[in-house]
């Protein structure tokens, strides 16, 4: 019987690796040019992180996580997503006490969350999520918005539409609940399970329901907008004014909440095409209360995260080709026994120079080696016999214009790479 993989998982083959690898490639690049550092944190942690973290009123801790006891009767969870982990580390690990502050991080990773698997949404999904520890400047906000406009441009995406909103300070947080509390609790008997209980716990996931999303209360509930302070309108103008000056444009929308308990002040999601129309490729915004909640000190942050899934149905939407050159620089091909014997150890030669190189294993004739290197789109084919041998050299053909040189052994890695 075959196994079957398990549902809203999926294999990524070889062909389509070097896309990721492409990927992954250019945001260690361009984290790099914001001086951001990778972490990595465990793939599967404490329940507790998440449901304290992430809000046990959200979709995510009531219904989408993978969780499960282990022998020493221990609720672990796999995580849902990387914001909690990271501030775990950064409280764990006291990072808040290093000179260089603000701590600027990035991840690279499998999260995990139950839900209906259907186009760029999977049970198991790789996010891309950058987060910057220790500064309450708006620049900062600017900053890190900046850096995911940033990749997505390098990577390929030229529709793309950045939508802002502000949730304010907790003052402002705290008036804001209260007029949504006004608001929906007349009619909150119309509403779905889940947003009846959110009405005194959580007002603002009401407006990220999915189920009631075309309630008629929906379209008139108070924006946050109107709620703001003073402060909070000043922290949220001058965000806006920095990314004016760097020329990245925005829409604002005052419905924009995101889906998780932590964030205050700037939300922000990054827009683009998918399969004709458009969607939601990433988010994020700042959590000035994640890391006091996590044990830590009075700390603000601000990150985002993003799908690789969704990013690369965005590019086939795009028609964004990834320049991923798979070629290798040559292929040796032996003829009899003796040069089966030799063509390992000259191969390994030229992998120790650097030359990306291969031979063949299938004991093929001349014809067939030829043509696997053809597939491999060889760059060079260095030919190996009985002759090549006893005058201890090779022939090596260029496989863009078919021109053959004989060329000793001891020349034979600095020649390929000179002509390549």
């Amino acid at each position: 019987m075959t196994i079957q993989i398990p549902r809203g998982t999926y294999d990524v083959l070889p062909e389509d690796a070097f896309k990721w690898q492409k990927i992954e490639e250019t945001a260690r690049e361009v984290c790099a040019l914001f001086n951001y550092k990778e972490i990595r944190t465990p793939i599967f942690e404490s329940t507790d992180l998440f449901q304290r973290g992430v809000g046990d009123t959200t979709d995510i801790v009531q219904k989408e996580m993978y969780t499960f006891k282990d022998r020493g009767d221990r609720d672990l969870t796999l995580r849902p997503e990387g914001t909690a982990s990271v501030v775990r580390a950064y409280v764990g690990h006291k990072l808040f006490g290093l000179p260089s502050q603000p701590q600027k991080l990035y991840y690279i990773g499998p999260m995990f969350r139950y839900e209906r698997p259907q186009a760029g949404r999977n049970r198991q999904f790789t996010q891309f999520g950058a987060e910057a520890l220790g500064s309450a400047d708006p620049s900062i906000d600017a900053e890190v918005i900046a850096l995911a406009m940033t990749f997505y441009r390098k990577i390929g995406l030229k529709k793309l539409k950045l939508v802002l909103n502000s949730l304010g300070d907790p003052e402002s947080r705290a008036a804001h609940r209260e007029a949504l509390i006004a608001h929906f609790k007349p009619s909150i008997g119309e509403f779905c399970a889940d947003c009846q209980k959110r009405l005194e716990k959580n007002p603002l996931r009401i407006l990220d329901c999915k189920a009631d999303h075309n309630h008629p209360l929906m379209a008139t509930a108070p924006s946050i907008i109107d709620y703001l302070n003073d402060a909070s309108r000043d922290y949220f103008a001058k965000v806006k004014v920095i990314l004016d000056e760097m020329g990245i444009e925005y829409e604002l929308d005052p419905t924009l909440v995101r889906g998780l308990d932590y964030y205050n002040h700037t939300t922000f999601e990054i827009m683009g095409a998918s399969q004709g129309a458009i969607t939601t490729l990433m988010g994020g915004g700042r959590y000035n209360g994640l890391v006091s909640e996590l044990g830590g000190p009075e700390t603000p942050g601000i990150g985002f995260a993003l799908s690789i899934e969704r990013l690369l149905l965005a590019l086939e939407v795009e028609a964004v080709s990834l320049d991923t050159d798979r070629s290798l620089d040559c292929f040796v091909v032996a003829i009899g026994e003796k040069a089966e014997q030799k063509a390992p150890v000259l191969l390994n030669q030229l992998r120790l120079a650097g030359l990306h190189a291969d031979k063949d294993y299938m004991e093929r004739k001349v014809k067939g080696q030829f043509k696997q290197a053809d597939r491999d789109k060889a760059k060079f084919v260095v030919v190996i016999g009985d002759e090549e041998l006893d005058a201890q050299k090779a022939v090596v053909k260029n496989m863009a214009d078919g021109v053959q040189e004989e060329v000793a052994f001891t020349l034979l890695t600095n020649y390929i790479k000179e002509k390549i």
